[in-house]
């Protein structure tokens, strides 16, 4: 493969963008009577062709020297990583509308909001809270209910209320671990200018204020799960993101004694866990209710 076209792939980030399963899992599982086959082809769009795509548009614009999720030594950005990009857009958009137009409307609507966050001419990036704002809200609930219309979820049901509770719950959790994916890069974000919500809030800020965030999240579910009758999901979720708890309390005491211990390595072992437990976790939900339907 040609070197330039190689570091453009590599700068996808194709494998990082799996740490985004446990959101497509959440809407399903809310919903378990979805198509198989069109649950399967928003999975590929979104994890093999959106998520990509958003990964090597930021990476076009940051030009990052130190490490970034996924990879903790980059390789060099050249102008082939543009228009890879500009060609996993242009799939993402067209296989959605294979599914429904509607759907093809929220992934371009995700793909421009992606966009504006790296772009140098707006870089929402900049600015700690609307940036932040912006990820929870169109990775999190936006997304959430993205998944479920392009698995033909029908509408009366994703507006119901506890369906809209689970989509805010979505975005509570991203409240709470996308604040942690940016402790390792102060020094890189500093030097470009991007006052992101970690750097503002310090390392002990930010691993109290997601600590916070998640206890919500999840006193948020229980109570979501509780209103729809389901007491049996919030045990298995408790069950489920043990490890999580466990990770991420561990973290924060070597943080406190350490904190060259908020570095690369520990924040991916976090994104590991925390994707794996939740996204196993949503599964084994959904496979609960569907062996209960059938």
């Amino acid at each position: 493969m040609n070197p330039s076209l190689s570091s453009a792939w590599r700068l996808l980030r194709i494998p990082f963008s799996l740490f985004l399963m446990p959101i497509f899992w959440f809407a399903v599982s809310a919903t378990p009577q979805v198509s198989f086959w069109r649950a399967a082809g928003v999975f590929f769009i979104l994890h093999a062709l959106v998520y990509p795509a958003s990964n090597g548009y930021n990476s076009y614009y940051d030009r990052d020297e130190g490490s970034i999720g996924g990879l903790k030594n980059p390789p060099k950005v050249t102008e082939a990583l543009y228009w890879l990009v500009l060609a996993f857009d242009v799939l993402a958009v067209g296989l959605s509308l294979l599914l429904s137009w509607q759907f093809a409307v929220l992934v371009l609507g995700y793909l421009l909001v992606s966009k504006a966050y790296s772009y140098e001419g707006i870089r929402l990036k900049k600015y700690p809270f609307l940036s932040t704002l912006v990820v929870v809200v169109f990775q999190g609930a936006f997304t959430f209910l993205m998944v479920q219309v392009g698995s033909g979820v029908p509408l009366e049901e994703i507006q119901s209320y506890s369906n809209l509770l689970l989509a805010l719950v979505s975005s509570l959790f991203l409240c709470g671990s996308y604040p942690l994916t940016q402790v390792y890069q102060h020094q890189e974000d500093a030097r470009r200018g991007d006052k992101t919500l970690s750097l503002l809030l310090g390392l002990q800020g930010t691993f109290l204020f997601a600590g916070l965030s998640l206890l919500l999240a999840a006193t948020a579910l229980f109570f979501t799960y509780f209103l729809r009758n389901e007491n049996t999901h919030s045990l298995l979720f408790l069950v489920g993101t043990f490890p999580v708890v466990l990770v991420f309390s561990r973290w924060v005491l070597r943080v406190r004694k350490d904190p060259d211990a908020a570095d690369f390595e520990n924040t991916m072992h976090m994104n590991k866990v925390s994707s794996l437990s939740m996204s196993c976790t949503f599964a084994l939900i959904l496979a609960w209710q569907v062996w209960h339907l059938s």
